[in-house]
C-alpha cells in the first residue's frame, strides 16, 4: 500500500521482543479501518540467558538490538510517522541491565522505549486482535500469544477482555530450562518435563479455563513458523496457507522435528534458522496448552501486540 491510499497520518511500532524486533507502519484509511503500511520483521535474540535467576542482556545481544532498532527506524522514515512508539517486552522487562539497554537506544536514536508490563503486554495484544477482521465474528475466545520470555493468555467474552495474564513460558525461556542440547533431537524426558512444567504453571495461575471450551486464537512467531513450514511444502506463502490451525497438525510437526539435529531442522522448508533451536519447546508448549484449555484448533492471526499498539497510537493522535 502507498502512502497516497491513507488519508490519516502514520504512526510507527517498534516492539522489541525476546526472539526478534519487529515494526509496523499503519494508518487509518478511508472507512477508519487500521491498515498496515509496512512491516517487517528482524530476528535478534536478546533474550539469551532469561531463565537465568538473574538474567542479563548480553553485549552481542544488545549490539543486535540497537542495530536492528535503527535499521527499523529507517524502513519507517520514508512514511514520515508522526508518532514513533518502540517498547520491549519479556526480555528487557526481565533483564537486570534492561535500563542500560533502553539508554544506548535513546542515545543512538532519540527515542525512549517503554517498557510494557505483563499486563499491559497482555491487553494490548488483546487489543491488536480485535483489529484483524478475519476474527471479526468471534465473540468469545481464548487468545494465546507465546514469545521467546512469556506466554500471554487472554479471554474474551462479548469481544472485551474478561481475564488476561502474563506468565513466563516463553520458548526461550523453556528451551534454557529444560533442553539439555538444543543441537541434538528432541529427548523425550525432556520434553515430558516441559509439558508437565507448562500444565502446572496454567493450573497454578490464575488464569479459569471455561468448562466448555471457545474458539482460540494463537499469535507469535512460533505459529507463524508453522504455517510457513506448511506453506513451503505446496509453494505456499505464509498469508495464502491456512489461518485454521489443528492440534494434530502441530503434532504431526513435532512428530517430525523431534528426531531431528539442530542442522537438520534448519534445513527444513520455511524453517527460520534463527528459531530452529527454540521451535520444538514451541511446539511442545502449544500442543501442552491446547490439551490443557480442551481446542483442538486455533485460529492465527498476525494482529497482536503491534497492532494493538498502533490502534492505541492513532486514537491518540489530535
Amino acid at each position: 500500500m502507498s502512502t497516497d491510499s491513507a488519508p490519516s497520518p502514520a504512526v510507527a511500532v517498534i516492539d522489541i521482543g525476546s526472539n526478534s524486533i519487529k515494526m509496523l507502519v499503519a494508518a487509518r484509511d478511508a472507512t477508519g479501518t487500521i491498515q498496515s503500511l509496512a512491516g517487517r520483521t528482524i530476528e535478534t535474540r536478546i533474550s539469551a540467558g532469561i531463565s537465568r535467576a538473574q538474567p542479563e542482556l548480553s553485549e552481542d545481544g544488545m549490539t543486535r538490538g540497537l542495530a536492528a532498532v535503527v535499521e527499523l527506524l529507517a524502513v519507517a522514515a520514508p512514511f514520515a510517522p508522526v508518532r514513533t512508539v518502540l517498547v520491549a517486552t519479556s526480555a528487557v522487562r526481565d533483564a537486570g541491565n534492561g535500563a542500560e539497554f533502553r539508554q544506548r537506544v535513546r542515545t543512538a536514536t532519540g527515542h525512549e522505549i517503554r517498557t510494557l508490563t505483563g499486563d499491559e503486554e497482555a491487553n494490548l495484544i488483546g487489543r491488536g486482535l480485535t483489529c484483524d477482521p478475519a476474527l471479526a465474528a468471534l465473540q468469545e475466545f481464548y487468545v494465546f500469544d507465546l514469545g521467546g520470555g512469556s506466554l500471554e493468555c487472554l479471554h474474551f467474552r462479548a469481544r472485551r477482555i474478561h481475564q488476561a495474564i502474563s506468565l513466563q513460558l516463553g520458548c526461550v525461556r523453556l528451551t534454557e530450562r529444560f533442553i539439555g542440547d538444543v543441537n541434538a533431537p528432541l529427548v523425550m524426558a525432556e520434553s515430558t518435563a516441559l509439558a508437565v512444567h507448562v500444565r502446572d504453571e496454567l493450573k497454578r495461575s490464575s488464569f479459569r479455563f471455561s468448562v466448555v471450551a471457545p474458539e482460540a486464537v494463537f499469535t507469535g512467531g512460533s505459529m507463524s513458523t508453522v504455517r510457513a513450514i506448511r506453506g513451503a511444502l505446496h509453494g505456499l506463502a505464509l498469508e495464502d496457507t491456512p489461518a485454521i490451525v489443528g492440534i494434530d497438525t502441530l503434532a504431526h510437526l513435532l512428530e517430525e522435528l523431534a528426531p531431528l539435529t539442530l542442522a537438520q531442522r534448519k534445513a527444513v522448508p520455511g524453517m527460520p534458522a534463527a528459531r530452529a533451536d527454540v521451535f520444538p519447546a514451541a511446539l511442545v508448549t502449544m500442543l501442552s496448552v491446547a490439551d490443557y484449555a480442551h481446542v483442538d484448533r486455533f485460529h492465527h492471526s498476525l494482529h497482536n501486540l503491534r497492532w494493538g499498539l498502533a490502534a492505541a497510537a492513532l486514537e491518540a493522535l489530535p
